[in-house]
């Protein structure tokens, strides 16, 4: 059986609650607060699930730099308020990284 810690459960919980508030604000036709939210969620969600370590090694290794970058590019375009553009640079970026 898997031992789930209370860190990882809440890192789950900002997970969900991310990818819910970026599927929010790209029905609610790309509202630029609810996407930056649910980056930011995510991103938090990431690193309590799988450890800041882990998750620094995962997003900054060599042969990844070019989906990192475009995937936090991403996230800072939506932050800085191009939701549309932001949310195409950050999904080529998410394909990049897990091709």
């Amino acid at each position: 059986m898997i031992t789930i810690t209370d860190t990882q459960k809440i890192g789950v919980g900002f997970v969900a609650f991310g990818v819910t508030f970026i599927f929010l604000g790209v029905i609610l036709l790309f509202d630029k607060g609810l996407l930056a939210i649910g980056n930011i969620l995510f991103l938090a969600g990431l690193a309590f699930v799988a450890g800041l370590e882990r998750s620094f090694r995962f997003f900054f290794q060599r042969h990844k730099w070019k989906g990192s970058g475009a995937f936090f590019g991403g996230i800072l375009t939506v932050l800085l308020g191009w939701p549309l553009i932001g949310m195409c640079i950050e999904v080529y970026g998410f394909i990049v990284l897990f091709r």
